[in-house]
């Protein structure tokens, strides 16, 4: 027999068989997760014993009394499976199995956390902060080093610097999000690299639940990978233009100081956090959250609505000490993050695209000779298919996030 979900109907004498599932305890929760499916939930101590006697063959009845005997409590182990079940923790009810969904396919599959062991080795931490540390002592004794603007516009044909500079900032940003997907490899989480819109920003993301579920150290190590590579790259080419001659401008010299700006540019858009960047998952760790932005979020509704005197329940109160108070004050940084993003993009990010795109196509044309036209091909292929890849990408972001609600 099957209940209304479609699921076998879990009884007191009915055993569960579970998939393979990780525990991990989590200051007063314990974190137990799927790592096949990058499924996970933080469960109190019941309910993490529940898992345990469950998978060691006990009935649904037995578990029951085992957990009563234990805490003195009544615990609805029936619905709890049936939890579970939904979470897609379960492989059989008794003898009928339990219908699971595919898992999502992982980039990379045939990379094996063998393969990338290195990546968590405690060495390299060492090995990124030596090679910094030796970029910075070259910049203080040559501060001439670090580079500027100007250094990004190393030709004087427009298009040519708009097409190598964005070449090599999708290379950098693939190489950074390869870092995350490497290094939560290592710690045995399949991963994936996929497009996705953070607010007005076209980024690439790498999705490393599961991560959750590793230890501390491997957790931070996976968070922080990006930066990381970034800063390598960055001191690198600082030491090799420390090791070059300056000679005449332009050249080889040139080259270097832009890929050094270039490695360097995305550093600042880390720090903020309202769009979820690494240092939000760094943050939302350290804090204990488990949701930080969803609760930030709901908590910035809240307070809007109490504006009006249509609050109802503050969506916090239920939450442990020190995560109400990280998500209220995270959720002042989402709302004036949020709002002067959005702010700058309508007041100079819209205005100069508008404008670059409508000279552009003012350029094409028979009286503007062959390098004009290409000049301003250019420009329309560059921009113009970045901000439709945002369109498309957000679109279906969005259909993807209704799905999942429904």
């Amino acid at each position: 027999m099957t209940d209304a979900a479609g699921l076998p109907r879990v009884t007191p004498t009915t055993h569960v068989v579970l998939h393979d599932l990780a525990v991990r305890r989590d200051r007063d929760d314990w974190i137990v997760g799927r790592m096949a499916t990058r499924t996970f939930v933080a469960l109190p101590y019941a309910g993490a014993r529940a898992v345990q006697l469950l998978g060691e063959g006990r009935t649904v009845a037995r578990t029951a009394e085992m957990l009563r005997a234990e805490t003195g409590e009544e615990f609805g182990i029936t619905e709890f499976v049936e939890d579970l079940a939904g979470l897609g923790f379960v492989a059989r009810i008794g003898a009928r199995p339990v219908p699971d969904t595919a898992p999502p396919p992982a980039s990379l599959p045939r990379l094996r956390p063998r393969h990338v062991r290195f990546a968590l080795h405690p060495l390299l931490p060492v090995l990124v902060a030596a090679l910094l540390a030796a970029a910075l002592v070259a910049l203080v004794r040559d501060p001439g080093l670090l580079p500027g603007y100007r250094d990004l516009l190393w030709s004087r044909h427009g298009s040519l610097v708009l097409l190598s500079g964005a070449a090599a900032g999708w290379v950098l940003v693939l190489a950074h999000e390869l870092a995350h997907l490497v290094t939560a490899r290592a710690a045995g989480v399949p991963g994936r690299i996929r497009l996705g819109t953070r607010l007005q920003f076209l980024v690439m993301q790498t999705d490393i639940s599961g991560i959750e579920l590793a230890p501390r150290r491997h957790r931070m190590t996976a968070y922080l990978a990006g930066i990381a590579l970034n800063l390598s790259v960055a001191s690198c080419l600082l030491l090799v233009l420390a090791a070059t001659d300056p000679g005449p401008a332009g050249g080889t010299r040139s080259l270097l100081a832009a890929g050094l700006l270039l490695a360097l540019l995305p550093l600042p858009f880390q720090l903020m956090v309202f769009t979820r960047t690494d240092l939000y998952f760094v943050l939302q760790d350290l804090t204990g959250c488990r949701n930080l932005y969803g609760d930030g979020l709901a908590y910035a509704r809240y307070a809007a609505r109490r504006v009006t005197r249509r609050a109802g329940p503050d969506p916090s109160r239920d939450l442990p000490a020190h995560e109400r108070r990280a998500v209220r004050g995270y959720s002042a940084v989402l709302v004036v993050g949020t709002a002067l993003c959005l702010a700058f993009m309508a007041c100079v990010t819209l205005p100069a695209d508008v404008t670059l795109l409508v000279r552009a196509a003012r350029g094409l044309g028979p009286g503007h000779g062959l390098a004009g036209n290409a000049d301003a091909a250019t420009v329309l292929l560059v921009l113009g298919s970045v901000n439709v890849l945002w369109a498309v990408t957000w679109w279906r972001g969005r259909k993807a996030r209704r799905a999942a609600r429904r």
